[in-house]
């Protein structure tokens, strides 16, 4: 997706032009790397949906103190549906999803697979704005799903490979269609009043599975349950906040595409705490993934 300016001419090569935009990238990027490897370690000792609630819980609670020590204001009656919508679908169904793909995936080809949503979210911005499809975006549309295909063929060998494949698609879409929702909404109001309304939207819709959380905890070592706050506060809290910040500065596909080293740190954060890196088939299916989101994002110099 594209926005005309006035300013000098294009030459194809796009900048984030606030420093402080490009620090919530990286700090959202470091942030839901290591999230994938978290949520890998913690899968021994927590179920899915446990492992989400208890993740939104302890985000809810430390979104609530920077509420409470910004003094943001409450988000007003007449956005809460759409913020319910991004809520449940990327706190809720997303994390569900994932947790679950990652019981059956590694953490790399989990993270390769779900970084497919910044080509979701430039068709789906590109069709709410009535805008056309580019040739560029159509290609790399092709080439990651192409990736992603590779990679669905190299995992269904695996026990439940195929099936945790889908999970992470599930994830991605979810995912996609919550930014999309998000967007005009942190127009009007603070990022970190979307972000608190949102994940209490996710906890609620996850807390039928209280009581398997509580379970889990009574069990699980220290260790495990500390992921499940760094979950809470870092992945959660910190990069949806900065995420969101940096999403209301930018447009919809340009803040899609910047999560393009997420793959390549999970991959390396995996080998390093994990052991674990994708087979070689899934790897070059990610290299497809990643070649078709950077299609999408090319432009012809003026």
């Amino acid at each position: 997706m594209t926005t005309a300016t006035p300013g000098p001419p294009r030459t194809g090569v796009r900048r984030f032009e606030d420093p402080k935009v490009a620090g919530a990238i990286v700090v959202t990027t470091l942030l839901w790397a290591s999230a994938f490897v978290a949520i890998r370690t913690a899968r021994t000792h927590f179920a899915p949906a446990p492992l989400a609630l208890g993740r939104l819980l302890v985000g809810a609670v430390a979104l609530s103190v920077l509420m409470r020590r910004g003094r943001v204001a409450l988000p007003p009656r007449r956005e809460l549906p759409a913020i319910v919508v991004c809520g449940v679908l990327w706190f809720g169904v997303y994390n569900v999803a994932l947790n679950q793909g990652e019981r059956l995936v590694d953490a790399g080809t989990a993270a390769m697979l779900v970084n497919v949503a910044p080509i979701m979210i430039a068709v789906l911005a590109s069709w709410v704005l009535r805008e056309r499809l580019s040739r560029w975006l159509l290609g790399g549309l092709a080439v990651a799903f192409a990736g992603a295909a590779v990679i669905a063929v190299s995992s269904a060998h695996r026990h439940g490979g195929l099936s945790g494949v889908l999970l992470c698609v599930l994830a991605a879409a979810a995912y996609t269609v919550a930014v999309v929702v998000e967007k005009p909404v942190l127009g009007r109001l603070s990022p970190i009043a979307v972000t608190w309304a949102a994940c209490l939207a996710g906890a609620v819709a996850c807390l039928p599975f209280l009581p398997g959380l509580l379970s889990e905890l009574d069990r699980a070592p220290l260790s495990s349950t500390l992921l499940v706050v760094y979950l809470g506060v870092g992945p959660t809290a910190i990069a949806f906040t900065t995420w969101a910040y940096a999403l209301s500065r930018s447009t919809m596909a340009r803040q899609g595409a910047t999560t393009y080293l997420v793959p390549p740190l999970v991959i390396v954060l995996s080998w390093l705490t994990l052991g674990e890196v994708p087979g070689v088939i899934a790897m070059g299916g990610g290299a497809l993934c990643l070649a078709g989101v950077a299609l999408t994002r090319r432009r012809s110099a003026r």
